[in-house]
């Protein structure tokens, strides 16, 4: 596994790896100098505005991130190098949706607290005392715990969704007629098959309905349910996804 680690996390090292290096850096050398007093304030501005842009573009660079690495679990020749290895493939897909969850999570909350801070030294607040405040409240630190598992599992779901999606447009669809819109369909019955499994979080909230949409309002309990329902569905996604690339996939 060690080895299919270190090729997923480096297929995208130089495309998104520099523009965190270069995010990283402005965002330090602005709340320094701002924290310092010695940025004037239409500069502290113009830093928040950067920031905000900076946000836009690291998500940018994950998106392009992210495909590099499944071109090389797809297409070749990084592909067929991984096919002729002798480990499992859903070590390959592991690693793969493993990186791709790390650095776009990380990436995307460093560059997050980074805008929060230069707006936080803008107003002139301290962002130490602010992070204490809201870890020192039991309260705010479980539901950011549960908030961020709720992120991690819905943002793994969605890669499955997409993994999953592709694997079946190189499998069972592969040179089949009208192979795309069958494949869209197949992603549309994921996405239906998904909100309907919510259902099942009915007993653990409040129910309102507002015509045929039903709305339920969950709380502590049920938020960490809902928590285990994604990410058995993502277990599902990945298992479905890992056989049908060791058995059938076309390269």
């Amino acid at each position: 596994m060690k080895a299919q680690f270190k090729h997923a996390f480096m297929a995208s090292l130089y495309a998104r790896g520099g523009v965190f290096a270069v995010i990283f850096a402005m965002f330090f050398v602005f709340i320094v100098l701002g924290s310092l007093g010695w940025l004037p304030f239409p500069a502290q501005v113009t830093a928040v505005a950067l920031g905000g842009i900076s946000i836009a573009v690291m998500m940018a660079a994950n998106i392009v991130g992210d495909v590099m690495i499944a071109r090389g679990m797809f297409l070749a020749p990084s592909a067929y190098l991984q096919a002729l290895t002798p480990v499992p493939r859903r070590n390959t897909l592991l690693a793969g949706v493993i990186v791709m969850a790390v650095w776009d999570v990380v990436t995307t909350a460093v560059v997050i607290a980074g805008e929060v801070w230069m707006v936080m030294v803008l107003d002139g607040e301290s962002f130490g005392g602010f992070v204490w405040e809201t870890l020192s409240d039991s309260g705010v630190w479980i539901s950011g715990l549960v908030g961020t598992a709720l992120l991690v599992s819905g943002y793994l779901l969605i890669i499955m969704i997409i993994l999953f999606c592709v694997t079946i447009r190189k499998s069972l669809f592969y040179q089949k007629p009208a192979g795309g819109v069958l494949t869209a369909l197949t992603a549309l019955g994921i996405l239906y098959a998904v909100s309907l499994s919510q259902l099942v979080l009915v007993p653990f909230g409040s129910v309102s309905r507002f015509g045929l949409l039903i709305n339920i309002n969950l709380g502590g309990m049920g938020m960490v349910v809902y928590a285990l329902l994604i990410l058995s569905e993502v277990v599902a996604l990945f298992v479905l996804t890992s056989k049908l690339m060791e058995r059938k996939m076309n390269l």
